[in-house]
């Protein structure tokens, strides 16, 4: 079976989480207790870095509103989040070049989701990314500090603009 190690993770993923009541909501209330990895904030989303990112840019957008299910999105929360998603994607192709990307999210604690708090991953994906350690050990190992992709993201989030109807 595949493993994916990313420092720090190991802790997460067994439970050992900041005493908060929906990280991304600390997130967005600036809470200490979470670490802020924030690049770009409308009225009504955030974006942020993935603080244990699948690969280097790993990207999260996500309602301040908290929400846990798609179908409780406004019309205009529908229309910021397609928005964003686009300007997230212009932003990584500048900065880092992927060659393609995934894009989704996990609905319910059975799909995957660790934060019940509606959010989409934006998850860069590079040519020739796997490495002798997929292939031997089944493990994928993540070569990315977030919060130094963070300063770089984040200057050119200043650099495009979309309507402030976001």
């Amino acid at each position: 079976m595949p493993h994916l190690f990313v420092p720090n993770k190991y802790r997460y993923v067994r439970g050992e989480r900041p005493n908060v009541k929906c990280i991304l909501c600390a997130i967005r209330d600036n809470d200490k207790r979470v670490k802020n990895l924030t690049v770009y904030s409308t009225p009504i989303f955030i974006v942020s870095m993935n603080l244990y990112p699948y690969s280097p840019g790993h990207l999260l957008i996500f309602p301040k509103r908290h929400i846990t299910d798609i179908r409780n999105l406004t019309k205009r929360e529908e229309l910021a989040a397609s928005k964003l998603k686009g300007l997230c994607l212009d932003v990584l192709d500048q900065a880092l070049s992927p060659h393609g990307y995934n894009i989704g999210l996990n609905l319910g604690s059975w799909s995957g989701a660790s934060i019940p708090h509606l959010h989409w991953h934006i998850v860069p994906r590079f040519k020739n990314e796997i490495g002798f350690i997929d292939i031997i050990a089944g493990t994928r190992l993540i070569v990315d500090n977030p919060a130094k992709s963070r300063n770089k993201v984040a200057k050119l989030f200043k650099k495009f603009t979309y309507p402030d109807d976001l």
